[in-house]
């Protein structure tokens, strides 16, 4: 890694960026702090059912603020608020619940689709300015939620946040991807996930209930989103556009060179153009690559599955069913104050993918990958014995414990940030948009399967989850083993020809033409 690369410019261009994945992160975990509050306040805007009233005298003690007006038919009070109001079912209150939830991951799906294609026809920059008008109106919807039909507005912004972070979600490691020297693509690109934990954490904090998750405040909480939108948006005038797209997409050679000199510091910027001709001769055989082709495609198939497979190990990794259990956990340890513990897993999470960064370009992707995925899963079956003999041996929790801080770190160094920049890597130009795309809703649609079932697998299985989950890591880490190539400081010609190694196929000699730099055009 050589320091003389590490310009001004890049660092600048590269956090505007990341600002996105921040704004990702934050939109993630925003929700979970507010959860009682924000379920409260709908019982009020919907009405409450008689014997809830002790929870809206609580309300009104907890609340320096008058009682959520009605739109039709003003403030009521807590005497009379059961007489005048319907009465909304406990049921109604967790179908509003979880539509907040799951309106997330759904506009992440849509939106996934979408990414690529919107930074193809404005560029990376006037991608991420129009994305961010999303975000503006997903946080200004809930920041507002309060004057209106809160559970609708909440719904409709979470929605709308989705669809921002479903396009961001393509377009950062995209143009990260695509800006960052060789030598330090690795390093950059993880710096997508570290933002995302980042995001995280800082919800985490803010949530708490002396600072925004409370009665009074938590719609700035929600709203708060916007901020970093528009910074970004302000910063990312005064970022270069990104190399690639100028000189491969648009044949704009003058204003590709003029943008790789900003960010390379260097007026001598021939190792990169020639790169990109390379790439630019390969992409010119096919204008377009659709979702269709990187399946249909013999070049394309094994990238794309192998990217799919990365995806699916991270959410299927049991990660978000870590989180789930870990404050009960810590309640069974003894600790009093359970949620600033969950804190501390997210300090764990940013400081573990942190390290990652500084590990990647050192001790390679795929090494790295299989090293978190090992390390989680032997953390899993600890963290199942932990759980199954927590009843009879008291200091199991404390096991449960660390392997609770020990799987996200192993999840952090590997799994974590890595497949997300891996997919730019295995592909060129040509194909790039489409594969990133196809791999967003791969992890949108894991993301949101786990979300939906995973109460049902743990109300089944019990304390013996995390034996599921350790299986499911122990196959992607055999898979990971026997398919994934090392891209560390590998052009994509010689990336294309780690993939030629592990196919177990033999191919003909002119497929293995077309294996270049994965861009070449199917035959027929």
């Amino acid at each position: 890694m050589t320091e003389d690369k590490v310009t001004r410019t890049l660092v600048f261009t590269v956090f505007t960026a990341v600002l996105g994945s921040f704004q990702f992160g934050y939109d993630i975990g925003v929700i979970n702090a507010p959860q009682q509050v924000i379920i409260t306040h709908y019982r009020h805007v919907l009405g409450v059912p008689l014997d809830d009233r002790k929870a809206i005298n609580s309300y009104a003690i907890n609340s320096t603020e008058e009682l959520p007006a009605s739109p039709f038919l003003g403030v009521p009070t807590p005497t009379h608020w059961a007489e005048e109001e319907p009465v909304a079912s406990a049921s109604l209150i967790t179908m509003f619940w979880s539509l907040s939830v799951s309106s997330f991951p759904v506009g992440g799906m849509i939106a996934s689709f979408f990414g690529g294609l919107l930074g193809d026809q404005l560029g990376r920059i006037k991608a991420m300015l129009v994305a961010n008008i999303l975000s503006i109106a997903g946080a200004l919807l809930m920041g507002f939620s309060k004057l209106g039909p809160s559970h609708i507005l909440i719904i409709s912004g979470r929605g709308i946040s989705g669809l921002y972070c479903g396009l961001i979600s393509g377009l950062v490691p995209m143009y990260i991807g695509e800006i960052a020297p060789t030598t330090l693509r690795g390093a950059i690109g993880a710096l997508h996930q570290l933002a995302i934990v980042t995001g995280i954490l800082i919800s985490q904090i803010v949530g708490l209930d002396f600072i925004l998750g409370n009665h009074e405040l938590w719609h700035i909480l929600l709203g708060l989103s916007a901020v970093p939108a528009v910074f970004q948006s302000l910063l990312l005038f005064f970022c270069p556009e990104s190399p690639r797209y100028l000189y491969i997409k648009l044949d704009e050679e003058a204003k590709a060179k003029k943008s790789l000199k900003r960010l390379r510091g260097s007026d001598d910027v021939t190792n990169d153009i020639t790169e990109m001709r390379k790439e630019r001769e390969e992409a010119s055989s096919e204008k377009k690559v659709s979702i269709v082709q990187l399946f249909t495609n013999s070049s394309y198939r094994q990238p794309i599955l192998v990217a799919l497979m990365l995806h699916m190990a991270q959410q299927f990794s049991g990660i978000n069913g870590i989180f789930y259990y870990s404050t009960s956990i810590f309640q069974t340890a003894g600790i009093s104050q359970p949620v600033y513990a969950t804190i501390g897993v997210g300090a764990v999470n940013t400081l573990f993918t942190a390290l990652s960064v500084f590990l990647v370009e050192k001790a390679g992707r795929r090494s790295l990958f299989l090293i978190g995925m090992s390390g989680m899963f032997v953390c899993a079956i600890f963290m199942s014995v932990g759980l199954v003999l927590l009843n009879k041996l008291a200091w199991m929790s404390y096991v449960s414990m660390t392997a609770i801080f020990l799987f996200v770190s192993f999840f952090e160094i590997g799994p974590g940030p890595i497949p997300w920049f891996m997919v730019a890597e295995f592909f060129s130009q040509g194909p790039r948009p489409a594969a990133l795309a196809m791999a967003a809703f791969s992890n949108w649609t894991c993301n949101f399967i786990i979300a939906l079932c995973f109460q049902y697998i743990a109300d089944f299985c019990g304390p013996y989850v995390f034996f599921l989950f350790a299986g499911v890591v122990l196959a992607f880490t055999l898979f990971t083993f026997f398919k994934v190539p090392e891209t560390k400081g590998k052009s994509f010609e010689e990336i294309a020809a780690e993939f030629r190694k592990k196919s177990a196929s033999t191919k003909a000699p002119k497929a293995a033409v077309e294996m270049e730099f994965l861009g070449a055009t199917e035959t027929v």
